[in-house]
Protein backbone atom coordinates (compact mmCIF):
# COMPACT_ATOMS: atom_id res chain seq x y z
CA UNK A 1 0.00 0.00 0.00
CA UNK A 2 2.57 2.62 0.94
CA UNK A 3 4.78 1.75 -2.73
CA UNK A 4 1.43 2.48 -4.21
CA UNK A 5 1.24 5.70 -2.40
CA UNK A 6 4.67 6.25 -3.14
CA UNK A 7 4.57 5.56 -6.95
CA UNK A 8 1.38 7.50 -6.78
CA UNK A 9 3.15 10.69 -5.59
CA UNK A 10 6.36 10.13 -8.01
CA UNK A 11 3.50 9.86 -11.17
CA UNK A 12 2.03 13.17 -10.39
CA UNK A 13 5.53 14.92 -9.40
CA UNK A 14 7.24 13.69 -12.73
CA UNK A 15 3.87 15.25 -14.67
CA UNK A 16 4.46 18.61 -12.78
CA UNK A 17 8.23 18.46 -13.70
CA UNK A 18 7.50 17.89 -17.34
CA UNK A 19 4.85 20.35 -17.36
CA UNK A 20 7.58 23.23 -15.75
CA UNK A 21 9.82 21.75 -17.63
CA UNK A 22 7.59 22.53 -21.35
CA UNK A 23 6.93 26.12 -19.68
CA UNK A 24 3.48 26.02 -18.84
CA UNK A 25 2.05 27.49 -15.43
CA UNK A 26 -0.53 25.40 -14.30
CA UNK A 27 -2.32 28.00 -12.32
CA UNK A 28 -4.78 29.04 -14.98
CA UNK A 29 -6.84 25.84 -15.35
CA UNK A 30 -7.14 25.83 -11.15
CA UNK A 31 -6.83 29.70 -10.30
CA UNK A 32 -10.58 29.84 -10.10
CA UNK A 33 -14.36 28.32 -10.15
CA UNK A 34 -15.24 30.02 -13.12
CA UNK A 35 -12.35 28.16 -15.14
CA UNK A 36 -13.46 24.87 -14.33
CA UNK A 37 -16.96 24.79 -15.59
CA UNK A 38 -15.52 26.64 -19.08
CA UNK A 39 -16.70 23.98 -21.80
CA UNK A 40 -15.75 25.55 -25.02
CA UNK A 41 -12.19 27.61 -23.95
CA UNK A 42 -9.19 26.28 -22.00
CA UNK A 43 -5.99 28.48 -21.84
CA UNK A 44 -2.52 27.63 -20.19
CA UNK A 45 0.48 30.01 -20.21
CA UNK A 46 4.24 29.40 -21.43
CA UNK A 47 6.37 31.61 -20.37
CA UNK A 48 4.82 35.28 -21.05
CA UNK A 49 2.47 33.68 -24.37
CA UNK A 50 -1.30 33.05 -23.33
CA UNK A 51 -2.13 29.91 -25.51
CA UNK A 52 -5.87 29.80 -25.95
CA UNK A 53 -7.49 26.47 -26.82
CA UNK A 54 -10.84 26.47 -28.69
CA UNK A 55 -13.17 23.06 -28.77
CA UNK A 56 -16.60 23.16 -28.86
CA UNK A 57 -18.09 20.11 -27.14
CA UNK A 58 -20.31 17.67 -28.80
CA UNK A 59 -19.51 19.04 -32.14
CA UNK A 60 -17.00 18.14 -34.99
CA UNK A 61 -16.73 21.77 -35.66
CA UNK A 62 -16.16 25.39 -33.66
CA UNK A 63 -18.93 27.94 -33.66
CA UNK A 64 -19.63 31.06 -32.46
CA UNK A 65 -22.34 30.17 -30.00
CA UNK A 66 -23.51 32.46 -26.89
CA UNK A 67 -21.54 30.05 -24.63
CA UNK A 68 -18.33 30.20 -26.62
CA UNK A 69 -18.41 33.98 -27.15
CA UNK A 70 -18.94 34.50 -23.20
CA UNK A 71 -16.28 31.93 -22.14
CA UNK A 72 -13.79 34.18 -24.73
CA UNK A 73 -14.44 37.51 -23.18
CA UNK A 74 -14.19 36.50 -20.16
CA UNK A 75 -10.92 34.32 -20.84
CA UNK A 76 -9.54 36.92 -22.82
CA UNK A 77 -10.37 39.74 -20.10
CA UNK A 78 -8.13 37.62 -17.77
CA UNK A 79 -4.93 37.49 -20.60
CA UNK A 80 -5.43 41.68 -20.66
CA UNK A 81 -5.65 42.17 -17.18
CA UNK A 82 -2.53 40.02 -16.53
CA UNK A 83 0.85 41.15 -16.05
CA UNK A 84 3.16 38.48 -16.80
CA UNK A 85 1.10 37.85 -20.41
CA UNK A 86 2.65 39.74 -23.07
CA UNK A 87 0.93 37.84 -26.29
CA UNK A 88 -1.75 35.36 -27.25
CA UNK A 89 -2.32 32.75 -29.34
CA UNK A 90 -5.69 31.83 -30.60
CA UNK A 91 -5.54 27.77 -31.81
CA UNK A 92 -8.31 25.40 -31.89
CA UNK A 93 -8.16 22.19 -30.54
CA UNK A 94 -10.06 20.32 -33.14
CA UNK A 95 -7.95 18.83 -36.07
CA UNK A 96 -9.47 20.33 -39.34
CA UNK A 97 -11.47 23.39 -38.13
CA UNK A 98 -10.37 26.83 -36.70
CA UNK A 99 -13.66 28.16 -36.17
CA UNK A 100 -16.61 26.87 -38.24
CA UNK A 101 -18.88 30.76 -38.53
CA UNK A 102 -21.46 31.77 -36.35
CA UNK A 103 -24.13 29.49 -34.56
CA UNK A 104 -27.08 30.45 -36.85
CA UNK A 105 -29.28 29.29 -34.33
CA UNK A 106 -28.75 32.22 -32.64
CA UNK A 107 -30.51 34.33 -35.57
CA UNK A 108 -33.10 32.02 -35.44
CA UNK A 109 -33.71 32.83 -31.96
CA UNK A 110 -33.96 36.73 -32.57
CA UNK A 111 -37.69 37.51 -32.66
CA UNK A 112 -37.09 40.63 -33.79
CA UNK A 113 -34.73 43.42 -36.25
CA UNK A 114 -33.18 45.11 -33.14
CA UNK A 115 -32.29 41.06 -31.39
CA UNK A 116 -30.30 40.38 -34.63
CA UNK A 117 -28.96 44.32 -34.65
CA UNK A 118 -27.82 43.74 -30.73
CA UNK A 119 -26.07 40.44 -31.67
CA UNK A 120 -24.18 41.81 -34.32
CA UNK A 121 -22.82 44.82 -32.52
CA UNK A 122 -21.82 42.76 -29.64
CA UNK A 123 -19.72 40.75 -31.86
CA UNK A 124 -18.69 43.84 -33.44
CA UNK A 125 -17.32 44.88 -29.90
CA UNK A 126 -15.62 41.48 -29.15
CA UNK A 127 -13.65 41.77 -32.23
CA UNK A 128 -12.78 45.23 -31.63
CA UNK A 129 -11.21 44.71 -28.34
CA UNK A 130 -8.98 42.14 -30.28
CA UNK A 131 -8.00 44.15 -33.34
CA UNK A 132 -7.17 47.15 -30.28
CA UNK A 133 -5.74 44.49 -28.36
CA UNK A 134 -2.12 46.00 -26.41
CA UNK A 135 -0.85 42.63 -26.74
CA UNK A 136 -0.11 40.77 -29.67
CA UNK A 137 -2.97 38.41 -30.72
CA UNK A 138 -1.54 35.35 -33.09
CA UNK A 139 -4.44 33.23 -34.70
CA UNK A 140 -2.91 29.83 -35.76
CA UNK A 141 -5.57 28.36 -37.99
CA UNK A 142 -6.05 24.97 -38.95
CA UNK A 143 -8.69 23.81 -40.97
CA UNK A 144 -11.94 25.58 -41.72
CA UNK A 145 -11.79 29.45 -40.62
CA UNK A 146 -15.14 30.74 -42.17
CA UNK A 147 -17.39 33.29 -41.59
CA UNK A 148 -17.37 34.84 -38.11
CA UNK A 149 -14.12 32.88 -37.48
CA UNK A 150 -12.42 34.84 -39.95
CA UNK A 151 -13.82 37.91 -38.96
CA UNK A 152 -12.05 36.50 -35.41
CA UNK A 153 -8.65 36.25 -37.14
CA UNK A 154 -8.54 38.99 -39.51
CA UNK A 155 -9.08 41.09 -35.85
CA UNK A 156 -5.98 39.56 -34.52
CA UNK A 157 -2.58 40.78 -35.38
CA UNK A 158 -0.95 38.03 -36.62
CA UNK A 159 -2.27 34.98 -38.87
CA UNK A 160 -0.08 31.79 -39.36
CA UNK A 161 -2.00 28.96 -41.21
CA UNK A 162 -0.97 25.00 -41.91
CA UNK A 163 -0.31 24.47 -45.76
CA UNK A 164 -2.96 21.91 -45.77
CA UNK A 165 -6.10 20.81 -48.26
CA UNK A 166 -8.71 21.27 -45.12
CA UNK A 167 -7.23 25.10 -44.53
CA UNK A 168 -9.59 27.43 -46.21
CA UNK A 169 -10.58 30.92 -45.19
CA UNK A 170 -13.81 32.50 -46.41
CA UNK A 171 -17.26 34.50 -45.62
CA UNK A 172 -19.91 31.91 -46.89
CA UNK A 173 -22.52 34.15 -45.10
CA UNK A 174 -24.01 35.20 -48.72
CA UNK A 175 -24.67 31.35 -49.66
CA UNK A 176 -27.52 31.86 -46.05
CA UNK A 177 -28.75 34.88 -47.84
CA UNK A 178 -26.70 37.26 -44.89
CA UNK A 179 -23.63 38.85 -44.64
CA UNK A 180 -20.54 38.83 -42.36
CA UNK A 181 -22.18 40.45 -39.02
CA UNK A 182 -18.91 41.33 -36.55
CA UNK A 183 -17.02 44.00 -38.52
CA UNK A 184 -15.83 41.52 -41.83
CA UNK A 185 -17.39 43.85 -44.25
CA UNK A 186 -15.11 46.87 -43.01
CA UNK A 187 -11.91 44.89 -42.01
CA UNK A 188 -11.82 42.40 -45.05
CA UNK A 189 -11.27 45.81 -47.44
CA UNK A 190 -8.48 47.14 -45.69
CA UNK A 191 -6.76 43.61 -45.24
CA UNK A 192 -7.02 42.18 -49.14
CA UNK A 193 -8.52 45.61 -51.28
CA UNK A 194 -11.93 46.55 -51.92
CA UNK A 195 -11.85 43.84 -55.45
CA UNK A 196 -10.96 40.89 -53.63
CA UNK A 197 -12.87 41.50 -50.22
CA UNK A 198 -15.99 41.87 -52.18
CA UNK A 199 -15.34 38.88 -54.89
CA UNK A 200 -14.62 36.44 -51.43
CA UNK A 201 -18.08 38.28 -49.86
CA UNK A 202 -20.06 37.77 -52.21
CA UNK A 203 -19.25 34.53 -53.90
CA UNK A 204 -19.12 32.71 -50.73
CA UNK A 205 -16.10 31.06 -52.06
CA UNK A 206 -13.57 29.65 -49.76
CA UNK A 207 -9.77 30.48 -50.15
CA UNK A 208 -6.99 28.05 -49.41
CA UNK A 209 -3.77 29.11 -47.30
CA UNK A 210 -1.69 29.32 -49.90
CA UNK A 211 -3.81 32.15 -52.06
CA UNK A 212 -4.60 33.53 -48.70
CA UNK A 213 -0.80 34.16 -48.05
CA UNK A 214 -0.41 35.82 -51.30
CA UNK A 215 -3.55 37.82 -50.72
CA UNK A 216 -2.64 39.18 -47.71
CA UNK A 217 -5.07 37.35 -45.53
CA UNK A 218 -2.35 35.29 -43.99
CA UNK A 219 1.52 36.48 -42.90
CA UNK A 220 2.93 33.14 -42.52
CA UNK A 221 2.61 29.08 -43.79
CA UNK A 222 3.25 26.43 -41.63
CA UNK A 223 3.83 22.63 -43.44
CA UNK A 224 1.55 19.82 -42.05
CA UNK A 225 3.28 17.15 -40.28
CA UNK A 226 3.48 13.32 -41.26
CA UNK A 227 2.96 10.59 -39.07
CA UNK A 228 4.80 9.79 -36.00
CA UNK A 229 4.20 8.49 -32.53
CA UNK A 230 1.11 10.87 -32.61
CA UNK A 231 -1.61 11.45 -35.64
CA UNK A 232 -0.41 13.27 -38.16
CA UNK A 233 -2.82 16.25 -36.97
CA UNK A 234 -2.10 15.63 -33.48
CA UNK A 235 1.38 16.69 -34.59
CA UNK A 236 0.37 19.15 -36.75
CA UNK A 237 -1.77 20.92 -34.46
CA UNK A 238 1.13 20.89 -31.59
CA UNK A 239 3.80 21.98 -33.74
CA UNK A 240 1.66 25.04 -35.44
CA UNK A 241 1.38 26.07 -31.72
CA UNK A 242 5.02 26.05 -30.88
CA UNK A 243 5.59 28.58 -34.43
CA UNK A 244 2.47 30.65 -33.05
CA UNK A 245 3.94 30.86 -29.71
CA UNK A 246 7.76 31.65 -30.89
CA UNK A 247 5.53 34.50 -34.08
CA UNK A 248 4.05 35.86 -30.16
CA UNK A 249 7.27 36.82 -28.60
CA UNK A 250 8.46 37.70 -31.95
CA UNK A 251 5.74 40.74 -32.06
CA UNK A 252 5.43 41.36 -28.32
CA UNK A 253 9.84 41.93 -28.11
CA UNK A 254 9.10 43.64 -31.90
CA UNK A 255 11.46 41.89 -33.32
CA UNK A 256 8.39 40.46 -35.93
CA UNK A 257 6.26 43.58 -37.10
CA UNK A 258 2.95 42.89 -38.00
CA UNK A 259 2.88 44.76 -41.11
CA UNK A 260 3.05 43.14 -44.55
CA UNK A 261 4.61 45.29 -47.36
CA UNK A 262 2.32 44.91 -50.82
CA UNK A 263 3.21 44.04 -54.03
CA UNK A 264 3.37 46.78 -56.52
CA UNK A 265 -0.74 45.39 -57.82
CA UNK A 266 -1.76 45.94 -54.44
CA UNK A 267 -0.16 49.59 -54.43
CA UNK A 268 -1.96 50.57 -57.09
CA UNK A 269 -4.91 49.27 -56.48
CA UNK A 270 -5.66 50.77 -53.33
CA UNK A 271 -4.50 54.31 -55.01
CA UNK A 272 -6.88 53.60 -57.60
CA UNK A 273 -9.12 53.26 -54.84
CA UNK A 274 -8.48 56.49 -53.70
CA UNK A 275 -10.25 58.18 -56.65
CA UNK A 276 -13.42 58.91 -55.77
CA UNK A 277 -14.62 58.32 -59.46
CA UNK A 278 -12.82 54.99 -60.31
CA UNK A 279 -14.61 54.01 -56.53
CA UNK A 280 -17.69 54.99 -58.14
CA UNK A 281 -17.15 52.79 -61.14
CA UNK A 282 -16.01 49.60 -59.21
CA UNK A 283 -19.16 49.76 -57.46
CA UNK A 284 -22.19 50.21 -59.94
CA UNK A 285 -20.04 47.79 -62.18
CA UNK A 286 -20.42 45.17 -59.07
CA UNK A 287 -23.62 45.98 -58.56
CA UNK A 288 -24.77 45.45 -62.14
CA UNK A 289 -22.72 42.15 -62.53
CA UNK A 290 -24.88 41.18 -59.10
CA UNK A 291 -27.97 42.00 -60.34
CA UNK A 292 -27.65 40.35 -63.92
CA UNK A 293 -26.24 36.97 -62.01
CA UNK A 294 -28.84 37.20 -58.98
CA UNK A 295 -31.84 38.87 -61.30
CA UNK A 296 -32.80 40.97 -58.10
CA UNK A 297 -34.16 38.04 -56.18
CA UNK A 298 -31.31 37.57 -53.38
CA UNK A 299 -30.84 40.97 -51.65
CA UNK A 300 -28.04 40.15 -49.28
CA UNK A 301 -25.59 40.94 -52.22
CA UNK A 302 -26.53 43.98 -52.77
CA UNK A 303 -26.67 44.62 -48.72
CA UNK A 304 -22.79 43.53 -48.55
CA UNK A 305 -21.80 46.32 -51.25
CA UNK A 306 -23.59 48.83 -49.52
CA UNK A 307 -22.34 48.28 -46.49
CA UNK A 308 -18.49 47.99 -47.43
CA UNK A 309 -19.45 51.55 -49.85
CA UNK A 310 -20.93 52.96 -46.60
CA UNK A 311 -17.57 52.20 -44.78
CA UNK A 312 -15.72 53.42 -47.31
CA UNK A 313 -17.17 56.77 -48.12
CA UNK A 314 -18.91 57.18 -44.79
CA UNK A 315 -16.00 56.14 -42.24
CA UNK A 316 -16.17 52.67 -40.38
CA UNK A 317 -18.06 53.89 -37.50
CA UNK A 318 -21.14 54.46 -39.74
CA UNK A 319 -19.93 50.57 -41.82
CA UNK A 320 -20.12 49.21 -39.01
CA UNK A 321 -23.76 50.06 -38.09
CA UNK A 322 -24.44 49.20 -41.16
CA UNK A 323 -23.91 46.21 -41.08
CA UNK A 324 -25.18 45.31 -37.50
CA UNK A 325 -28.55 46.76 -39.15
CA UNK A 326 -28.85 43.55 -41.33
CA UNK A 327 -32.51 42.89 -42.26
CA UNK A 328 -31.46 39.85 -44.29
CA UNK A 329 -30.08 37.83 -41.58
CA UNK A 330 -33.25 38.68 -39.38
CA UNK A 331 -35.55 37.48 -42.67
CA UNK A 332 -32.99 34.31 -43.05
CA UNK A 333 -33.41 33.81 -39.01
CA UNK A 334 -37.24 33.38 -39.34
CA UNK A 335 -37.20 31.80 -42.59
CA UNK A 336 -34.61 28.85 -41.48
CA UNK A 337 -37.32 28.67 -37.79
CA UNK A 338 -39.66 27.24 -40.82
CA UNK A 339 -37.83 25.52 -42.94
CA UNK A 340 -34.38 24.16 -42.02
CA UNK A 341 -34.74 22.00 -45.22
CA UNK A 342 -34.40 25.18 -47.59
CA UNK A 343 -31.49 24.32 -49.80
CA UNK A 344 -29.59 27.54 -49.17
CA UNK A 345 -29.35 26.15 -45.34
CA UNK A 346 -27.87 22.43 -46.60
CA UNK A 347 -25.46 24.49 -49.00
CA UNK A 348 -24.26 26.44 -46.31
CA UNK A 349 -23.90 23.65 -43.81
CA UNK A 350 -22.82 21.25 -46.46
CA UNK A 351 -19.64 23.61 -47.47
CA UNK A 352 -18.91 23.97 -43.22
CA UNK A 353 -19.45 19.91 -43.55
CA UNK A 354 -17.09 19.53 -46.22
CA UNK A 355 -13.78 21.10 -44.60
CA UNK A 356 -14.69 19.42 -40.81
CA UNK A 357 -12.49 16.19 -40.01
Amino acid sequence: MVACRAIGILSRFSAFRILRSRGYICRNFTGSSALLTRTHINYGVKGDVAVVRINSPNSKVNTLSKELHSEFSEVMNEIWASDQIRSAVLISSKPGCFIAGADINMLAACKTLQEVTQLSQEAQRIVEKLEKSTKPIVAAINGSCLGGGLEVAISCQYRIATKDRKTVLGTPEVLLGALPGAGGTQRLPKMVGVPAALDMMLTGRSIRADRAKKMGLVDQLVEPLGPGLKPPEERTIEYLEEVAITFAKGLADKKISPKRDKGLVEKLTAYAMTIPFVRQQVYKKVEEKVRKQTKGLYPAPLKIIDVVKTGIEQGSDAGYLCESQDEESFTMGQWQRQDLSNPRYYAFNHQVETFSP
